[in-house]
């Protein structure tokens, strides 16, 4: 990422930050007291309540009518408060095919604040800027429907606040669980179990594991708000999401649960190249979380921007990883920042440091590739599976997503060259080849703001013969041989050099010839996984990036095996 570019994003979303301190019809009457002080008047930065969140919601919503909705989810918290949330895009409440989904949801540990502070000023910010005119803020309204959760767990905020009025400070663990004692983050359907056993016996289902009202009906311990999101996250095709938290500064990404029950080990899932991408999209965007110079949380930790859940620690029955398995959304988990109930007078520094992020996160729901599954008589085709293969490594990336009930889908991929095909019980196949590269984040001229590349399927019914696409099949090939050509000539040398440093007792320099440049990244691939994590970070570090995302490609299909 050009850093150039990146020491401008914060100006550049500056005029989003000073929207929201000027944003004062709701702050300047209100006169409840924090930790024995008046608020500010005329500010927004400070802790809001359960019902100064909702009312900020409901001003926000007066503000800006005509692009905004709130609504509450099918079931409110244990102690019956509302999961409110708040939507904002052009034609708000419906699904308009060709336009995606997305959501921020915070808060789902009530003691971790930051995240839910965060998505309250990004609403206000979004709205005045869109009213403004702002060409960034009018491309996510109208090219995005944007769903924001600002409290997943208010009854845990309120026992954490409560503490903090009482005490002076909220302790580390009070009110990070429901008022049932749950941990949310550890209370959904152990999908990684089914999916890693899936991957051994090289068949089942690799997305969309089971049925929600199924599973809710025979799983007891669901949680009231466990259920509430399962049902929304069922009800709309979200396409990509972000669970904000606290008590660290690091964007982590899936698989959150080990596949070898370790407490830490890098575990891929198959998007793992995306992920990384998506990840480093917010990491590379935030003020601090990505300087190497910055201290870390915990002394005994590192100051990594990103991580791989199951190297960071094992969750089970976490969010993050449920939404990869059983729905169409990519999701990565923020933690926001070393302190989980910061002072108020804190917040605005981390809205200055996040707001450029939180924006660039947004636009990511416009990268890869999207477009629509009909038949050839123009009915569109619902659950067809859209099946995407690397053409650098050869590999499937084992996750598909399913069409939506107008034939719509997004389907998220980081760049590189891809065969892409959609798939549907009753019809043909038909494959494409594409080439992605993604450029779209803060700071692009607004005239390179642009959606996901469509790409369209027609498919033909079984009951009539297929029909060849001669021009798709030259396309593949061109861009195959596209892809040999840019790696072949430029990475075998260095492949070779890798495989000699890591096992000196093979002669690589005599075996080079007899090997395709796939098979040179395959046996990389199998010799990177005999070291640990740290040694496979130094290894991959030092290599050209283009040559560490071909080889992520074939490490994250070799570890999805």
């Amino acid at each position: 990422m050009d850093t150039s570019k990146m020491l401008s994003q914060c100006v550049l979303v500056f005029a989003a930050a000073v929207a929201i301190v000027s944003y004062q019809s709701i702050e300047a009457s209100q006169d409840t007291e924090e930790n024995g002080s008046k608020k500010p008047e005329s500010t927004i930065f400070f802790h809001h309540t359960y019902e100064e969140m909702v009312s900020l919601m409901y001003e926000v919503n007066k503000a800006c009518p005509e692009v905004t909705r709130i609504y509450n989810l099918s079931e409110p918290s244990v102690e019956k408060r509302n999961l409110t949330v708040l939507e904002i895009t052009e034609n708000p409440g419906v699904h308009v095919p060709g336009k995606p989904e997305f959501k921020y949801v915070a808060n789902m540990h009530g003691n971790e604040v930051v995240g839910k502070e965060m998505v309250l000023y990004f609403l206000v910010a979004l709205c005045e800027e869109y009213k403004r005119g702002d060409k960034l803020a009018n491309f996510i309204v109208s090219q995005t429907r944007v769903h924001v959760l600002p409290s997943m767990n208010p009854d845990g905020w309120q026992k954490a606040y409560k503490e903090l009025q009482e005490k002076g400070e909220a302790g580390w663990l009070t009110g990070r669980a429901n008022a049932n004692d749950v941990d949310l983050n550890r209370n959904f359907p152990d999908l990684n179990a089914q999916i890693y056993e899936n991957e051994k016996k090289h068949k089942g289902r690799n997305n969309h594991l089971v049925k929600v009202e199924n599973t809710i009906a025979n799983d007891k311990s669901l949680q009231p708000e466990t259920r509430a999101v399962m049902r929304w996250f069922a009800e709309i095709g979200f396409v990509l999401s972000s669970n904000l938290h606290g008590g660290d500064l690091v964007a982590n990404y899936p698989y959150d649960e080990t596949r070898s029950g370790k407490m830490q080990e890098y575990t891929a899932c198959p998007d793992d190249h995306t992920f990384v991408y998506l990840a480093k999209s917010y990491a590379y965007f935030h003020a601090t979380m990505a300087d190497p110079e910055r201290p870390p949380c915990d002394k005994d930790g590192d100051n990594k921007p990103i991580t791989n859940g199951g190297l960071w620690y094992s969750v089970a029955r976490g969010m993050q990883d449920y939404n990869y398995l059983n729905t169409n959304c990519f999701e990565i988990t923020l933690e926001l920042g070393c302190k989980k109930f910061p002072a108020a007078s804190e917040l605005e520094k981390y809205w200055l440091d996040n707001a450029a992020a939180i924006y660039n996160y947004v636009l990511q729901t416009h990268i890869g590739v999207k477009g629509f599954v009909k038949s050839v008589d123009d009915t569109p085709i619902a659950n067809a599976e859209i099946k995407v293969r690397s053409l650098a490594t050869g590999f499937p990336i084992d996750h598909d997503i399913v069409s939506l009930e107008d034939g719509d889908y997004y389907r998220l991929l980081g760049n590189g060259y891809y065969h892409i095909q959609a798939k549907a019980e009753g019809f043909h196949p038909r494959s494409k080849c594409i080439r992605i590269e993604n450029n779209i984040h803060v700071g692009v001229p607004s005239y390179d703001l642009r959606p996901a590349t469509q790409m369209n399927f027609t498919l033909n019914p079984t009951k009539l013969p297929q029909e060849s696409d001669k021009k798709e099949d030259y396309n593949c090939e061109r861009l195959w041989n596209e892809v040999q050509m840019e790696t072949q000539l430029e990475d075998r040398e260095l492949l070779v050099s890798v495989l000699s440093y890591l096992q000196p007792q093979t002669k690589w320099s005599l075996l080079a010839d007899q090997l395709s440049t796939l098979e040179l990244y395959s046996l990389l691939a199998e010799a990177l996984k005999e070291l640990n994590p740290d040694q496979m970070r130094e290894v991959l570090e030092r290599l050209p990036h283009a040559v560490q995302e071909q080889l992520e490609l074939v490490i994250s299909a070799h570890m999805s095996k």
